[in-house]
C-alpha cells in the first residue's frame, strides 16, 4: 500500500501523507516515497506550488516507532541508510524550485513537525499542535535542529528540543514556526486561496525568489548583496518582468 499520494491540478501539485491508521508516521518506505514524490514534482516545469497535506486527524506523528523497534539490533550501515532517507527528504524540500506549503491539522510531532518546518509556508488549523519530543524517548531531533534554530533562534529552539513540550498553533505562530493560523471552518478555503495565489505568480520570479532566499544562509552580508544584485539583473531580462512593468508602472504605455 502506498504511503504517499501525488496529484496535479494545473500549476499546483499536491502531496498527501496517506497513512492515517499510523497517524502518518514515517518509516523508511514512507520517506523514500515522499522523496520521490517531491523529486517528481520538482522536475515538472508546469508546477509552481506544492501543497503538503495529510489524511486523517493528524498531520504526522513523526518516526514510526514500530519500524525503529525493528531496527534496534541493526548494523550501523542499516541505521545510516534509514536516517538518510529522511535527510534526503529535507534536502529535496529545500532545493526544489517550487514553493512548498504545509497545511497542518492535528498533531505535527518530531519528524512530522520537521516536515512542516521544512516547508516554505505553513498554514495551521487553530487546533494544531507542534512538538519535538524525541528527547523524551532517548532520541535526538538531529535533522530538525538544522532547520529549527535558523527559523526561531537558538534560545527558543533549544527550549523546544530540550523539553520536548508541545505547543499550540497560536504559540507556534508567535514563535515563528508557522506562517498563519486559521479557524477550522475557514481552513480549507484559506489553504486553497493561498495556493491559488502562489500558482498565479510569475513563475521565474517565484522560483528565483525561493532560490535566493535560502542561498543567503551560506553567505555573509557583502556576498549576499552581490548575489542579490546578480539575481535582480537577471530578473530584469525576463519577459514576465517586462510585462509586469508595463502593466503596473504609473504612466507606462500598456501593451
Amino acid at each position: 500500500m502506498m504511503r504517499i499520494r501525488v496529484e496535479r491540478a494545473g500549476a499546483t501539485g499536491r502531496i498527501t501523507l496517506a497513512r492515517p491508521e499510523k497517524k502518518n508516521a514515517l518509516d523508511y518506505t514512507a520517506a523514500r516515497e515522499l522523496r520521490e514524490a517531491l523529486r517528481e514534482l520538482a522536475a515538472d516545469a508546469d508546477v509552481r506550488v506544492v501543497l503538503l497535506t495529510a489524511d486523517g486527524a493528524d498531520f504526522c506523528a513523526g518516526a514510526d516507532l514500530a519500524a525503529l523497534h525493528a531496527l534496534l539490533d541493526a548494523s550501523r550501515s542499516e541505521q545510516m541508510k534509514d536516517a538518510e532517507a529522511l535527510g534526503d527528504v529535507f534536502r529535496v524540500m529545500r532545493e526544489m524550485p517550487q514553493v512548498l506549503v504545509a497545511a497542518v491539522r492535528g498533531r505535527a510531532l518530531a519528524g512530522g513537525a520537521g516536515l512542516a518546518t521544512a516547508c516554505d509556508i505553513v498554514i495551521a488549523e487553530e487546533g494544531a499542535r507542534f512538538g519535538y519530543p524525541e528527547v523524551r524517548v532517548g532520541f535526538v531531533p538531529a535533522m530538525v535542529m538544522a532547520l529549527l534554530r535558523r527559523q526561531i533562534g537558538e534560545k527558543r529552539a533549544f527550549e523546544l528540543v530540550a523539553t520536548g513540550r508541545q505547543v499550540r498553533a497560536s504559540e507556534a505562530l508567535e514563535l515563528g514556526l508557522v506562517s498563519r493560523v486559521v479557524s477550522a471552518s475557514d481552513f480549507e478555503g484559506a489553504v486553497q486561496q493561498l495556493v491559488s495565489e502562489l500558482a498565479a505568480m510569475p513563475p521565474r520570479a517565484l522560483r528565483s525568489t525561493k532560490q535566493l532566499f535560502y542561498s543567503l544562509d551560506a553567505t555573509n552580508f557583502e556576498e549576499g548583496i552581490a548575489q542579490a544584485v546578480r539575481v535582480n539583473v537577471e530578473a530584469r531580462s525576463t519577459a514576465e518582468f517586462r510585462d509586469g512593468v508595463r502593466r503596473f508602472a504609473p504612466g507606462a504605455r500598456k501593451p
